[in-house]
């Protein structure tokens, strides 16, 4: 769980950099922002729109000996004909606006998450709930 509050960071940091910065926004409606990711997360699994990692490859590699990505537009294009919209990429969304408010807020969130995994060990079966 090592680099949680260093992932947190830099996406804050870079996020602000392109004109975002959580740490002066509504934190009620950047938890929102969280619910819609995980809305159009389900969406996604719903119409089985998954990563297609195969396609990816195909396209970004020309041949064995050339770079990886030839351009960002190269990058670019790959990604959003292969990830873009998918379920991954909005559970990817969704865990970076939780980072970015962990970042723009100082929360540890590694001790927090260290400290809740403790804790729930001493909770009963389904914390005693029927789900």
């Amino acid at each position: 769980m090592n680099n949680l509050n260093k992932l947190s960071k830099q996406i804050y940091e870079g996020n602000k950099l392109r004109g975002f910065d959580v740490s002066k926004e509504n934190v009620g409606q950047t938890l929102m922002l969280v619910v819609s990711e995980l809305s159009e997360a389900l969406e996604a699994h719903r119409k089985d729109k998954q990563a297609n990692y195969n396609g990816f490859d195909a396209m970004i590699w020309k041949n064995q000996d050339q770079e990886r990505f030839e351009t960002k537009e190269n990058f670019k294009q790959s990604f959003e004909c292969c990830f873009k919209d998918t379920f991954e990429d909005e559970i990817a969304d969704t865990f970076i606006r939780l980072f970015d408010l962990c970042g723009g807020l100082n929360i540890d969130i590694e001790k927090h998450i260290e400290l809740k995994l403790q804790y729930n060990q001493s909770r009963e079966y389904k914390h005693g709930k029927k789900y």
